[in-house]
């Protein structure tokens, strides 16, 4: 989402199998969703069907779903039943919880029919757009899912999802996955189909229902690339978005096989800047003609592949999908318009993140926050999230880093990842430990301060670097300092650190950190 403003064996089985993340303390885990939504125009009441496959992961007599229940307001959902092959399944509807008293043992297969209306006191946006047309659109992040759709509103916890939406016949309805279906019902109402194979965690499943403009863009390796826009929009959202296809393709090639059946770019009603829904990205309604819509489309796709396909196992990790796709962005537009963009983008983002540590200074993996996960939308997840994996891509080096990222996608494709996760597949792609590289920028606050003191020796044609780590946690890193354009790696680990650098006296300049590759900040001074 994008705000507005080579394995040994053992190793690798171990990686894999701590792919499939299950929500911590559930009985159960979700093994599909086949949501029926009928929408109407007279009112904002939603009527829903939701047939809910779960497995048990262990012998129990009851289980939970979310689901947030009608309140005083009128917002909210009532479940009026529920039922299991026809027959009647007791269950009790307590504020944001569907208690579901149904015994079952271990490793069995159920599936739930639960029967419920209201209106979505969150999660789906019913409102008119920016030319006064009434819209519904899904908009989940992070576990907003629960207020219009009965589900284990858990990141950990990823399903296959089919919707069949009833609508009014006027609207177009787009959504995960493919169309498998459009019928055309009594009343000038229509019914459609969308059908998605691979599993989803429940923050990007969504459906979109408006009036749209259509164009099937084209092809990228036999995936659809489609535009939906308003159609007031058309010509404009027709040309902006078709970038897509070129972003699409970059990352194809870059990382690894898309994992979904097609791609839809939809302009819409999301509060966010852009919302990464599995092959189904929402972006705001203003982007149609925004100068940054490349930029944005670049963010919102490569979510596609991190934080959808490949999705953190709890949002303390939120830097796998928000660093991920910043630097991912970051990586396109260097490919597209050459070296400087990366260096002028780092600069900007490193600004960002000193600017946020003055605010909340805190670790990018941020466990302190165990609710109100929208305050994570923060600059460190995002462009310190991206400074790191920038930072280890110039540590191993562009084959390895690649290599690693590549093998990172291949392994938790479909499931979930935690940072110990990624630490493991690149260090074991690196051959050398990264403890301390993903301790210091990953689980501890703040960033390098240096101090530089340079002193010439006329005598012996050569100058001195002093460098002293003013902060309180040492950090151990590469330091390149630029001689009149030669460049000199400085390893530093220590409270201060000393070297001496040959020449022939006469030295017209000295540039630290000169192409960007550091987040650190820097004060010098010149010893007399």
């Amino acid at each position: 989402m994008k705000k507005v403003y080579l394995c040994s064996l053992f190793l690798f089985l171990l990686i894999s199998l701590s792919s499939n993340a299950q929500v911590p303390g559930s009985p159960i885990d979700v093994q599909h969703y086949s949501f029926a939504i009928h929408l109407n125009d007279k009112n904002d009441i939603i009527e829903g069907k939701a047939d809910i496959t779960v497995k048990f992961l262990q012998k129990a007599n009851s289980f939970h779903l979310d689901l947030v229940k009608q309140k005083a307001t009128g917002k909210g959902m009532l479940v009026s039943s529920i039922t299991e092959k026809g027959n009647p399944v007791q269950f009790r509807q307590i504020s944001d919880t569907l208690n579901i008293i149904a015994s079952a043992r271990e490793g069995s297969m159920h599936t739930y029919r639960v029967t419920y209306h209201g209106v979505p006191a969150d999660g789906l946006i019913i409102s008119t757009n920016k030319f006064g047309h009434r819209t519904f659109f899904g908009d989940n992040w992070p576990n907003r899912a629960h207020n219009w759709l009965p589900c284990v509103d858990n990141i950990a916890d990823k399903a296959t999802v089919d919707f069949t939406v009833t609508a009014p016949a006027r609207y177009q309805v787009v959504s995960n996955g493919l169309k498998v279906g459009e019928t055309t019902l009594p009343g000038n109402l229509k019914q459609t189909k969308w059908k998605e194979s691979a599993p989803l965690p429940t923050k990007v499943m969504v459906i979109g229902v408006a009036d749209f403009a259509v164009d099937h863009t084209g092809d990228v390796n036999k995936i659809p690339v489609y535009t939906y826009v308003f159609p007031e929009n058309k010509a404009v959202g027709f040309s902006g978005y078709a970038v897509a296809k070129e972003i699409l393709s970059y990352y194809m090639g870059k990382v690894g096989p898309y994992a979904y059946e097609k791609l839809a770019n939809v302009q819409s009603k999301t509060i966010f800047g852009g919302m990464e829904n599995a092959s189904c990205i929402f972006y705001f309604e203003n982007s149609v003609g925004d100068k940054g819509i490349e930029e944005l489309m670049a963010h919102e796709i490569a979510h596609q592949w991190f934080g959808d396909a490949a999705s953190e196992k709890s949002f303390a990790h939120l830097w796998l999908s928000e660093g991920f796709a910043t630097y991912m962005t970051n990586v396109y537009l260097e490919n597209k318009y050459g070296a400087d963009i990366l260096k002028q983008r780092l600069e900007k983002d490193r600004k960002d993140v000193f600017e946020f540590e003055k605010q909340r200074l805190t670790p990018v993996v941020d466990t302190a926050v165990k609710d109100n996960y929208m305050q994570l939308l923060n600059a460190n997840s995002y462009q310190k999230g991206g400074w790191v994996l920038h930072m280890l891509r110039r540590k191993m080096g562009d084959e390895l880093f690649w290599k690693g990222i590549r093998a990172y996608y291949e392994i938790y494709d479909g499931g979930n990842a935690n940072t110990a996760d990624l630490q493991n597949v690149m260090q074991n792609t690196y051959g050398q430990s990264l403890d301390q590289f993903f301790k210091q920028w990953l689980r501890t606050p703040g960033h390098p301060e240096l101090h530089i003191y340079l002193s010439y020796n006329n005598a012996k044609k050569s100058f001195t670097i002093n460098i002293e780590q003013k902060q309180s946690n040492l950090y151990e890193f590469t330091l390149d300092c630029s001689v009149d354009g030669q460049i000199h790696k400085i390893e530093v680990k220590d409270k201060k650190t000393h070297i001496e650098i040959p020449g022939n006296g006469d030295f017209k300049q000295v540039v630290f950190d000169p192409n960007v590759n550091l987040l650190g900040e820097f004060d010098m001074s010149e010893d007399e």
